[in-house]
């Protein structure tokens, strides 16, 4: 379990936390949990959900397990700069949904000594990561990955399985058009589902034994 800085905040910038992974994972569970211990401290805290997120209602940050908190609803990332007044902590909701500049908004907040929370999906539902969420991960201090439990193999799941047709890439949905799946049951499904899922440059191994 992610435990917090415990460094004095007078002493030091801020910092920057990712929890990212597949649908159903717990990633905002996982944020609304340590948004509530900073309030707990009565850090002065601000929650931002991005506006493309509409599942559920506009001021509010909804988990898969119906855990709610307050939030505010915004069009762009640099939206952020004018809500934020008098905060040591900022949670940022379905970053992927936010355009390039949440990586600067980020990292802006945290240099001004500011905790920023940050929870998101890093792999779309063709496996590819969303390019904002990977920059993110890559300037974060702390970067936690959450699995989901795939209910076709029982391991840990880290892909976002599309039980639909469609072929966009952002599609809001739940259980009806997800489902988390571990890697073998993944590429196994998107395989009989004739999408052919292969990972560019990668050479097949042959399974010979070399000889000395």
């Amino acid at each position: 379990m992610f435990l917090e800085n415990t460094l004095n905040f007078n002493k030091q910038t801020g910092w920057i936390e990712v929890v990212c992974g597949s649908m159903f994972s717990g990633k905002t569970e996982e944020l609304i949990r340590r948004i509530r211990r900073a309030q707990f401290a009565n850090l002065g805290v601000i929650i931002f959900k991005p506006k493309a997120d509409t599942r559920d209602k506009k001021n509010k940050v909804v988990s898969h397990d119906n855990s709610i908190i307050e939030c505010l609803t915004v069009k762009k990332a640099n939206d952020i700069y004018e809500k934020v007044q008098n905060c040591r902590v900022v949670g940022i909701d379905e970053a992927q949904f936010f355009d390039d500049e949440i990586i600067e908004v980020c990292n802006s907040l945290a240099n001004q000594g500011i905790r920023v929370i940050v929870a998101g999906l890093d792999m779309d539902y063709k496996g590819v990561p969303f390019q904002n969420m990977a920059n993110l991960m890559a300037t974060a201090e702390y970067v936690t990955k959450v699995h989901a439990i795939c209910p076709e193999t029982g391991g840990l799941a880290q892909y976002s399985y599309r039980k639909t047709k469609s072929k966009k890439r952002i599609l809001l949905g739940k259980a009806d058009e997800y489902m988390p799946l571990s890697r073998s049951a993944y590429f196994e499904k998107s395989n009989k589902k004739g999408k052919k899922i292969s990972v560019k440059g990668a050479k097949k191994v042959s399974g010979k034994k070399t000889k000395d």
